[in-house]
């Protein structure tokens, strides 16, 4: 199309979720408070390993970057989308949109990025437990979370500007509740080809390999554990690293369902309720699972609501003083 047949696009406009106007106090209820619950819920997991030394150890210091993770990732779309819902304004600057995916996508490959390392430091605890202290030290866990920030960043970077070199023509409607990469590309009347490249590419690689990456460790420890003659043994193992592969799964299954088995209504709702779970859901879940199946995080709970109750006490107790 030539320059002059097309229009500038200022804003888009996100049609939100596939739900009736009837419908729309209920669900914006729901999704506050599911959002209210996942902001909570892990800052709460960042608080009690900042505050427990029991939980100065790798596998927290992974997951308490995992919980901010999960917090930004919620905050890119929930809190516009909840807006749409509350205010029925559907639109959302050029600038806003693009700001809007960068971050989906830094987000997206840092978790990514993040669980493999979580992966990667069970399989060395269950499988070279003698020499745990000695791989995992805090330079390597520092190392591997600083490439993690870098390669989502450059990732996110990358497509983010071959995106913005691509002109987009007079249909500005996205049917999506935030400004999805794939549906944006489908908006531009130029030619899309390099794009497309980078996303098989380099997405596909770095939803891949982490994925590969964590098979591989968990088959080492089921190996391993195998090995264990105690049943015992082997159920301690199991919830030891139950809550992270019950994370893993929940994230990739949505991921894979989209966009490794896509059907005819991937555009619509499919592609929407797979958005929400690993947007919406998976981020809400994760304090829940960490924190329901490990007793190191229930301790330094109940360690903190001990604490908050002494220092009520204390505080009354020298109000009672001086009055």
């Amino acid at each position: 199309m030539r320059r002059e047949n097309q229009s500038y696009v200022s804003e888009f406009l996100l049609l939100g979720l596939p739900i009736r106007p009837e419908q729309q106090g209920l669900f914006f209820a729901l999704f506050l408070g599911m959002y209210l619950t996942t902001v909570l819920g892990n800052l709460l997991i960042i608080l009690l390993i900042r505050l427990d030394p029991r939980l100065h150890t790798p596998m927290y210091f992974f997951l308490s970057h995992l919980a901010f993770s999960d917090v930004s990732f919620s905050s890119v779309t929930v809190p516009k989308m909840l807006m749409n819902m509350q205010f029925q304004d559907q639109s959302i600057p050029y600038a806003g949109c693009i700001i809007q995916m960068f971050f989906f996508i830094f987000f997206t490959v840092l978790d990514d990025f993040l669980l493999t390392s979580m992966a990667y430091d069970w399989y060395v605890a269950i499988c070279h437990p003698l020499r745990y202290t000695t791989i995992m030290r805090d330079g390597l866990c520092t190392l591997l979370v600083t490439v993690s920030w870098i390669l989502s960043s450059a990732d996110a970077l990358c497509y983010t500007l071959l995106l913005t070199q691509l002109s987009f023509c007079a249909d500005n409607t996205i049917p999506h509740f935030f400004c999805d990469p794939g549906t944006l590309l489908k908006l531009s009347c130029s030619d899309t080809s390099l794009n497309e490249l980078v996303i098989f590419t380099v997405g596909l690689a770095v939803i891949t390999l982490p994925l590969m990456c964590i098979l591989v460790s968990y088959g080492c420890i089921g190996a391993t554990i195998l090995k264990v003659p105690s049943t015992t043994g082997i159920c301690k193992a199991l919830s030891t690293c139950g809550s992270h592969l019950s994370v893993v799964s929940l994230y990739y299954g949505a991921i894979i369902g989209l966009y490794f088995f896509p059907s005819s209504s991937t555009s619509s709702d499919k592609a929407i309720i797979s958005s929400v779970m690993y947007t919406v859901v998976t981020p809400l879940l994760n304090p829940f699972i960490y924190s329901l199946r490990n007793r190191d995080m229930k301790g330094a709970l109940e360690t903190l609501s001990q604490g908050s109750g002494l220092v009520s006490v204390m505080s009354a107790h020298v109000y009672n003083r001086h009055m």
